[in-house]
């Protein structure tokens, strides 16, 4: 998460590989549109414990190894705490404060994140078109999560909010921020599952890392947000369902058994289909608008997260293309 040329599809399946985007896009707007009748922890926690107890009940299903070493359980502790517990909650805390579309653009960064720390702890391929990506992505979230007064304001020359303490408290007051903080939580997830997956089936170390994130996450809802479900109404209830169905356990098996079948190169390409999705429906059902400076940060991260996904087969692309210029130049000398 490399061409999708590569992989030859009947194009019936085509719906099937955009299908878990689709899902992790529309929940986003699912749970938006909760947030004003629930407590962010509640959201969460229902969001995470059922979806993995159905991707625990789906590995026994299809026969995973179930064996776990106390190893095994320390990792997936950590992954718990760091990709289900911390990113749920800032994801959710983060929805109060900004619009789903562009929060999902922002938790979808973390191939930024991702990139950065695979370079430095595994030594993974960056290259030229990697480093253009990450330069994109730094100014599409720049454009994203600063306030747009900031912009506005260092355009005019007025640098007096950077002495008078405004920038801080403005920054403080929207949700950005968490969206960001999340995006890099899931992007430590990403790497940390590489250590999980040693000792654990990664179909089974999802299921209890979403089970086990989500128990300190129902502690701070009972603790802090009391009877957090009596303002839902039914249609909120229809939306939280379809989260946690398929928005988290459908998506998530989606995604496994896709990549299972060696697609994820192609899925990889498909990455930035999430937050479109959410920014379409995003705009439909929840009349949500983006300034001209954050649909500027929207294009930048796009084609940012694509560069950074693309970029060994668009540099395998480059380097066939020269070699056959060079061949006709040859040819015709």
């Amino acid at each position: 998460m490399d061409s999708p040329s590569s992989v030859q599809l009947p194009t019936r399946n085509y719906l099937l590989l955009i299908a878990p985007f689709f899902l992790w896009g529309t929940a986003m707007v699912a749970m938006k549109g909760v947030m004003p009748h629930t407590g962010p922890f509640f959201m969460a926690t229902v969001r995470l414990v059922p979806a993995g107890m159905i991707v625990l009940l789906a590995s026994l299903w299809l026969g995973r190894p179930q064996v776990i070493t106390w190893r095994g359980w320390l990792w997936i502790g950590l992954f718990a705490l760091v990709d289900g517990a911390l990113f749920q909650g800032l994801l959710a805390a983060g929805l109060q404060r900004t619009g789903a579309g562009l929060g999902s653009v922002m938790i979808d960064s973390q191939p930024l994140a991702v990139a950065v720390m695979a370079r430095g702890l595994f030594g993974e391929f960056i290259g030229f078109l990697g480093w253009i990506g990450l330069g994109w992505g730094i100014l599409g979230i720049s454009l994203l999560g600063l306030p747009d007064q900031w912009f506005f304001a260092l355009l005019h020359g007025n640098t007096t909010w950077l002495t008078e303490g405004t920038a801080l408290t403005t920054l403080l007051q929207g949700g950005e921020w968490l969206m960001l903080l999340a995006a890099l939580s899931m992007a430590t997830g990403t790497i940390l599952i590489r250590y999980v997956c040693r000792h654990v089936d990664p179909v089974v170390a999802t299921g209890w890392h979403m089970i086990l994130g989500g128990l300190p996450l129902g502690v701070l809802s009972v603790l802090g947000e009391p009877q957090a479900w009596q303002g839902l109404t039914g249609l909120d209830w229809a939306a939280m369902a379809y989260s946690t169905l398929f928005g988290s356990a459908l998506a998530y098996g989606l995604f496994f058994f896709l990549a299972s079948q060696g697609n994820l190169t192609s899925l990889s390409a498909l990455t930035f289909l999430t937050p479109v999705f959410a920014l379409l429906f995003g705009h439909l059902f929840l009349e949500e608008n983006l300034t001209s400076l954050q649909w500027l940060g929207v294009s930048f991260t796009l084609v940012s997260v694509y560069l950074i996904n693309r970029r060994e087969s668009l540099m395998q692309r480059w380097r066939q293309w020269l070699l056959s210029l060079e061949a006709k130049r040859s040819v015709a000398s």
